[in-house]
């Protein structure tokens, strides 16, 4: 099998992986593919700033000192500079690193260019179409944001979506497949018996995720509530959720993988009330790893990663969702990881990103 030189890059505004209390999913998808397909023998040159730490043949900083650094943002710090012009220097950030790549890669040292921001390379990659560059779409497609791939399409340029729900609003893109997101699985402790007899909410605490809907199922259900997200400021979190922080609702916070580990696992449901087209959805598959049913609402991917009814329940309403907690006790919580094994592995997600990048490098 033909061994490939892929260069990948995620973001220049913080290490790779992120500081503690950053939740960002494309990261930790593209730290598991790059050092995956480094497993594997390929050649991987991941492009992140100074501190970066990933598993693969190279990490490329070209001297660029992160955005963010312990939680501060280092540049920008007391400059006065915000909006617009703040927008300017995330994206410069960004084109330092994906600047190197194709210069690289007109060099000649790439076979394959990997790109997980989008929007921000795509006028890159129309301008140098002598290598392919695959993107893994990590958002939904938004108006802009299809119009934006199809007047920068060319022949060099494919997608990866990661559902096939995650393609509607544009289905006519170059697209190489649908991978679902994979996680480590083995390192997710199964729990037959949970501790706890808690329901569970983890991920950003914004509109988009339904942290205020899933406080008021435990209200109307009466259970306890553990959520788990980055703290926040706000109206939404002032007027929605924190006044109904009590004994039975409880805000914990971010914690370390281990520990959402054993918080999924001793869960018994997470609740998964999104607002929005969500193109995947690792908590979901993080919950079902460890045994634990999950309760979403029936929008963007939920019907590709849940199984109605077997590891848990897909619903419309709050009232619905209220419901289904309570026939909870009806889901196997070993088909739930059995589910979780045959479909949303690590190595079958690596697999499948061996497979179209071959495909289309020869």
């Amino acid at each position: 099998m033909r061994k490939l030189r892929i260069a990948t890059m995620v973001t220049g505004h913080f290490t790779t992986p992120p500081p503690f209390g950053v939740i960002y999913a494309p990261m930790d998808i593209a730290m598991a593919i790059s050092e995956g397909l480094t497993r594997r023998g390929h050649e991987v040159t991941f492009f992140a700033p100074e501190g970066s730490k990933i598993k693969v043949s190279e990490v490329r900083t070209n001297k660029l000192k992160a955005l963010r650094q312990n939680g501060e943002l280092s540049i920008l710090a007391g400059s006065n500079v915000g909006g617009a012009e703040g927008a300017k220097i995330y994206n410069l950030w960004d084109q330092f690193l994906l600047s190197a790549i194709y210069k690289a890669a007109l060099e000649g040292k790439f076979d394959i260019v990997h790109i997980h921001p989008v929007d921000r390379a795509l006028p890159l990659a129309y301008a140098i179409r002598s290598i392919p560059t695959v993107y893994t779409l990590h958002d939904p497609i938004y108006p802009w944001r299809a119009e934006a791939f199809q007047m920068f399409s060319s022949p060099n340029q494919y997608y990866v979506s990661i559902s096939d729900a995650q393609r509607i609003p544009a289905p006519d893109l170059n697209y190489l497949a649908t991978i679902y997101n994979g996680i480590a699985i083995g390192e997710v402790p199964f729990i037959q018996k949970p501790k706890g007899n808690h329901l569970l909410f983890v991920g950003r605490l914004h509109p988009e995720k339904g942290v205020a809907e899933a406080v008021e199922v435990a209200r109307k259900t009466d259970e306890e509530l553990l959520i788990l997200g980055p703290p926040v400021t706000g109206e939404y979190w002032d007027k929605k959720v924190k006044p109904y922080l009590r004994d039975k609702i409880r805000h914990i916070g971010v914690v370390s993988r281990r520990e959402l580990y054993e918080y999924y696992g001793n869960a018994k449901a997470t609740l998964v009330p999104i607002q929005w087209e969500e193109p995947f959805g690792l908590v979901m598959i993080e919950s079902m790893a460890a045994g634990t049913p999950v309760v979403a609402f029936r929008r963007g991917s939920v019907p590709e990663v849940v199984v109605d009814g077997k590891t848990g329940f897909i619903v419309n309403t709050v009232e619905e969702m209220v419901e289904a907690t309570k026939r909870i006790d009806h889901i196997d919580r070993n088909f739930c990881r059995k589910h979780t094994e045959e479909n949303f592995g690590l190595e079958k997600m690596v697999d499948e990103y061996e497979k179209v990048f071959l495909k289309i490098a020869t």
